[in-house]
């Protein structure tokens, strides 16, 4: 073993200059996000690995390897493996399981990429929804992620998708069964309580997955189409269009044209009215992500949805 202890539930503990010479100094970067930047290693046996060296861990190094040990214990089909971690100083380096083809987001929105079909399409929703319901249901702590977007959906070489980044309030030291005070997540997935300031709950997952399906559908980034609300002109606001189109009963023109119409329409109508009961105001109003699996599996049945208060303000 790259002269690495091996701990608890198989999680690695690295030396630090095995992931130097793993990263070639991190000279790959493969991305950075709020946490801290995500670099591309080669293990001496050519296993492939992401390692993200941690920004804002101030945690002892007994408390971050407790951590480690309890998000190694999470594996699921649709989340993203973590094999091991580091420390140094006052480094902490996690070490995750490499995707060769990348994140969601270089897929729907970069040009340079290979078109999802929607079948695909279909497949990574139905995925991304599994991984959440067993961070919501089935952990013994339930995990609520915080930041879903298609950054943080890694695809492998299958394009199965893995939910990437959960477990990041465990290192972080954040609570979210207080109400918070300083937000996490992006702005276009953000549910009104990350706003209002009430407690925050697992449905703010459940608003960031049904705007992120949304894009599924249509290719297009809601941070784009935010671009026509702030300057006034709402109706081009896309979640407005989707509850327009799916109450008219035409969900065809919502859909990303690199698609060419190549789709099964009652999965396209599933999905926008999932969306749709996804983004509502009152988080009780919104399915759990159980629910969600359920639906799109086709064993429950939904309602046309009620158009969002939100959405009918700005339509």
């Amino acid at each position: 073993m790259y002269n690495n202890a091996q701990g608890g539930n198989g999680i690695v503990a690295f030396r630090y200059i095995d992931l130097q010479h793993a990263t070639k100094n991190f000279s790959e970067k493969l991305g950075g996000g709020s946490f801290g930047s995500v670099f591309k290693g080669l293990l001496t046996d050519s296993t492939a690995i992401a390692v993200k060296r941690l920004d804002g861990v101030r945690q002892g190094e007994k408390e971050f390897r407790a951590e480690v040990s309890s998000v190694g214990i999470i594996q699921h089909i649709n989340l993203v493996k973590l094999i091991g971690f580091c420390c140094k100083g006052s480094m902490r380096l996690l070490v995750y399981e490499y995707m060769p083809n990348l994140s969601l987001d270089a897929h729907l929105f970069r040009s340079n990429t290979k078109v999802l079909s929607w079948s695909v399409r279909y497949q990574i929703a139905l995925g991304i929804a599994r991984g959440l319901a067993y961070l919501h249901e089935s952990c013994r702590d339930c995990i609520i992620h915080c930041d879903i977007k298609p950054q943080n959906i890694l695809l492998d070489t299958s394009f199965v998708p893995k939910v990437a980044d959960f477990g990041m309030a465990k290192f972080l030291g954040r609570d979210f069964s207080r109400v918070l005070t300083t937000f996490r997540g992006t702005i276009g997935y953000l549910a009104p309580e990350w706003i209002s300031g009430v407690a925050i709950t697992p449905k703010v997952d459940v608003y960031s997955y049904g705007m992120m399906l949304l894009e599924i559908v249509s290719g297009r980034s809601n941070n784009t189409c935010k671009e026509n609300s702030s300057s006034g002109d709402h109706s081009a606001y896309f979640p407005v269009q989707v509850a327009r189109k799916l109450l008219a009963g035409d969900v065809v023109g919502l859909l990303d044209d690199k698609l060419h119409g190549d789709v099964n329409l009652d999965e396209v109508e599933r999905v926008c009215k999932v969306a749709c009961w996804c983004i509502q105001d009152g988080e009780s109003n919104r399915p759990t992500m159980g629910e969600v699996v359920q639906i799109l599996g086709g064993l429950l049945e939904l309602e046309v949805p009620p158009i969002p208060r939100l959405l009918q303000a700005i339509a």
